[in-house]
């Protein structure tokens, strides 16, 4: 009856099926964890460092290790059973997660040991959403891919709401061991999920072919396929100059707006609800729009809506405006997403999905660094909302000057 009820629900529908609930439900309870983990050690070094730059180049950290991770990572995925080498990765990311736990609790913590365990962190992640993205497309048919993609985005963003909210309320009373603590718990959930999958999940079984030939014949794909192509590249400046914002809201919370953890979870729970909202109505948008007509739409949007929020001038109007820019940057992302893996046969499907990470966390790696250390020295301000307004430039100048172009991101 339930499954039902939800395949004819046309923004639930993938969750029908009970491989990718399982994984759905899994991944929520780790992401409300890791979002904990994301504000707590986010408020710690802005409050120990007092610097945009060290905030933004920690949080540039849990990237960096995509730059050379993420194509092997991919070929790894695409190589050995998915549930086992997710399993593997999962629990080395709750040992480093105790870790954390443990120095916060024992006073030990300092901002290299953040910086030293999210590059560790990064490194594991790389290994993980490659897999991961694989197993949805794996579980889930072919006609219901866009909207599995959706609600994969829609838990990260229920994670991005709750997580913050909890974390704010755990500082409070517990301090950050407290917040640390849930984040190493929530790694079990994932554990279970996987135990708990049937063994129907469809790992493809990869050609005999050499490691490494295995990621170039990954990379030939996308860069012979023009939609895989342009998906990738866009997603690298959407990486570059919007993405920062993320890594970037506890220095607008706290030396902006004059404001505290809490503003910061605020801030970080307007932009989830927004994003939830826009993966439930993904379904609806699709078939009024198209999906290229609603991709072209948001990542038109973004950079306008990124501008809108660094330009905010009281705490009301930034929420508002970052609610919008989580609507409208899950839309582009997930539109993206979703063009690489409909145009990638399933053998390659991994490959790809970590070739897209690279290009994202690239982005955001210089974005962020570089944004925060610029914001130091010129304003946080002007060099945020001026990248904002940069991305957009490009997108209607691209879009005025080649229109046919962008008929590739058809799927």
């Amino acid at each position: 009856m339930a499954s039902s009820l939800l395949s004819r629900a046309s923004s639930l529908r993938a969750l029908s099926h009970r491989d990718f609930a399982w994984l759905w439900t899994g991944m929520l309870v780790s992401n409300i964890g890791t979002w904990m983990e994301t504000v707590a050690l986010g408020v710690y070094v802005t409050e120990v460092t007092g610097k945009a730059g060290w905030t933004g180049g920690v949080a540039a950290l849990a990237h960096l290790p995509s730059l050379l991770l993420a194509p092997l990572g991919g070929a790894l995925a695409d190589r050995f059973d998915r549930r086992s080498f997710m399993a593997v990765c999962v629990c080395l990311q709750g040992l480093l997660a105790a870790l954390l736990t443990v120095l916060a609790a024992t006073g030990n913590l300092t901002v290299p040991w953040v910086a030293a365990i999210s590059l560790l962190n990064g490194a594991l992640n790389t290994l993980v959403i490659p897999c991961a993205t694989a197993l949805t497309v794996a579980v889930v048919p072919s006609e219901d891919l866009h909207n599995a993609l959706s609600l994969d985005s829609a838990q990260f963003n229920l994670g991005r709401i709750i997580g913050p909210v909890v974390a704010a309320l755990v500082l409070t009373k517990a301090g950050i061991a407290g917040a640390l603590f849930l984040n190493t718990l929530s790694f079990l959930a994932v554990l279970l999920v996987l135990s708990r999958m049937s063994g129907a999940v469809r790992t493809v079984l990869p050609k005999r072919e050499a490691l490494w030939a295995g990621i170039l014949r990954g990379m030939k794909l996308a860069w012979e396929d023009p939609g895989i192509a342009l998906a990738l590249g866009t997603s690298f400046f959407v990486g570059l100059l919007i993405s920062p914002f993320v890594g970037l809201v506890p220095v607008f919370a706290l030396k902006v707006m004059g404001g505290d953890a809490a503003t910061t979870s605020l801030l970080l729970t307007a932009q989830g609800t927004g994003a939830v909202l826009a993966a439930f109505a993904t379904g609806a948008l699709v078939a009024r729009m198209g999906r290229r007509g609603m991709l072209e739409a948001s990542v038109l949007l973004v950079g306008l809506c990124s501008a809108l929020f660094w330009l905010s001038p009281t705490l009301p109007a930034a929420l508002v405006a970052m609610f919008f820019l989580g609507a409208v940057y899950l839309l582009a992302f997930t539109g993206l997403k979703t063009v690489c893996q409909a145009r990638t046969p399933p053998e390659l499907q991994a490959r790809v999905s970590s070739l897209f990470l690279l290009l994202v966390n690239l982005g955001y790696m210089v974005g962020v660094w570089g944004l925060g250390m610029l914001s130091d020295r010129l304003g946080v301000r002007p060099i945020t909302a001026g990248a904002a307004l940069l991305f957009f430039g490009i997108v209607a100048l691209t879009r005025a000057l080649r229109p046919r172009g962008l008929a590739a991101l058809g799927t």
